[in-house]
C-alpha cells in the first residue's frame, strides 16, 4: 500500500493531503508548529489555510517531526516555498530519502545556488532524478478546495513512476497525466510565475485585457527560447503543463504571483506588499534566479528583464511598463 508524506502546511499542502487522503491512502502531514498539528488533531480541518476543507484523520496524521514523518511514507511531497525549502530540511540526515520517491510540488528555484528543486534533492540527498516527480498544473489550491474540475501534470523521466504517482491523485475531480519532461515543466512552472507577477504589475497600473493578452502570448515565445536554451527538445508548448499552467496563474483571482506584481503596479513597495499578502509570491525570488541564470545563456528576455528592473534595480513600474509596451508586436 503506497504511503504519502507531505511536507507543508500551506494552501497546495492542504489540497494535496486532501486529494491524496480522500483517495484512502495514508498521509503523514509535517507541520513547523505544534499549534497547527494540535488545530488540525482537534478541528479536522487546517485553520490557517483551505480552512473549509474538512480532513479524514483515519488516513491523515499531522506531526512536527519531520524525520519520523519521511520515514513512514514511500512518496515524499515537498510543498513548502523554495526559499525555505533548505532550512526546512537542513538538519536531516544525508540518506534519509534512501528508497523513497521524491515529489516536487514547489513552483519555485533555490535561491543563492540557483538550482531546481530537484536538482537541489539530487546533489543534497542523492535523490536520483529517475526518482523524483514534479507536479505541475493548471491548478489552483482554492479550486481544489471547492472540488472544480481541475487538471495535474506529473513530469518524470520515468513515466511509469509518473503513472503510479497520477494515480494516488485521480478521483472525480482531479484528472493527473504523466509526461517525461520533468526539465522543462519545472522551468517552466518557475516562468509563469515571472509572467503572471508582470502581468499583475501591469493590472495594476490599469493596462487593460488587451495589453495581458499580448503581454501573455509574447511570454511563451520568451519561455520557449528560454527551455531552449537550458534544456533543447522537442516539446509542445501549447499544452496544459505549459500554456494552461501559465494562463490560470496570470489571469486567475487566486494566483498570488498576479496578487504581489499587482499591489506593486499599485504603489505598494515589494516589503509592504510580501507584508500585506503574509503568502510567498514565487515569482519575487525567481525573477532574481532566472535574470542571473540568463546572464550566461544571453536569451530575449523583454517581459523577465522588466519584473527585474522593477523588483530589484526600483525602477518606476509605470516607467518599465511603458519601455516594454513598445517591445510588444
Amino acid at each position: 500500500m503506497e504511503s504519502v508524506a507531505v511536507i507543508g502546511g500551506g494552501s497546495w499542502a492542504t489540497a494535496l493531503v486532501k486529494i491524496i487522503s480522500e483517495n484512502k491512502f495514508s498521509v503523514s502531514w509535517w507541520f513547523r508548529k505544534e499549534a497547527d498539528v494540535d488545530h488540525v488533531l482537534k478541528y479536522q480541518h487546517n485553520d490557517r489555510y483551505l480552512s473549509g476543507v474538512t480532513l479524514n484523520l483515519s488516513y491523515v496524521q499531522p506531526s512536527t517531526n519531520l524525520p519520523q514523518v519521511i520515514q513512514q511514507a514511500t512518496w515524499v511531497i515537498l510543498a513548502v516555498p523554495a526559499a525555505f525549502i533548505e532550512s526546512v530540511l537542513a538538519n536531516l540526515p544525508p540518506t534519509i530519502f534512501t528508497g523513497k520517491y521524491v515529489v516536487s510540488a514547489i513552483k519555485g528555484m533555490i535561491p543563492v545556488k540557483n538550482c531546481l528543486v530537484t536538482e537541489y534533492m539530487q546533489a543534497t540527498f542523492g535523490v536520483l532524478m529517475q526518482q523524483q516527480c514534479v507536479i505541475a498544473g493548471p491548478c489552483h489550491a482554492e479550486e481544489v478546495a471547492l472540488e472544480k474540475q481541475s487538471y495535474l501534470s506529473i513530469g518524470s523521466l520515468d513515466l511509469q513512476l509518473a503513472e503510479r504517482f497520477c494515480v494516488l491523485l485521480r478521483n472525480r475531480y482531479v484528472r493527473a497525466s504523466p509526461l517525461d519532461d520533468i526539465y522543462g515543466i519545472e522551468y517552466c512552472a518557475v516562468m509563469k510565475n515571472i509572467i503572471a507577477l508582470a502581468c499583475g504589475i501591469a493590472h495594476g497600473l490599469n493596462y487593460g485585457d488587451n495589453f495581458q493578452a499580448v503581454m501573455v502570448s509574447n511570454a511563451m515565445l520568451e519561455i520557449e527560447a528560454f527551455l531552449q536554451a537550458i534544456y533543447p527538445r522537442p516539446r509542445n508548448l501549447s499544452g496544459s503543463a505549459y500554456l494552461g499552467d501559465l494562463l490560470v496563474t496570470a489571469y486567475s483571482q487566486f494566483s498570488r504571483n498576479r496578487t504581489f506584481g499587482n499591489m506593486v503596479g499599485r504603489g505598494y513597495s515589494v516589503k509592504s506588499a510580501q507584508f500585506e499578502m503574509n503568502m510567498i509570491a514565487e515569482g519575487y525570488y525567481a525573477v532574481k534566479i532566472i535574470h542571473e541564470l540568463n546572464k550566461k545563456l544571453r536569451v530575449k528576455m523583454p517581459i523577465t528583464a522588466a519584473a527585474y528592473n522593477i523588483l530589484y534595480e526600483r525602477i518606476s513600474p509605470p516607467v518599465e511598463i511603458a519601455i516594454l509596451k513598445d517591445k510588444f508586436q
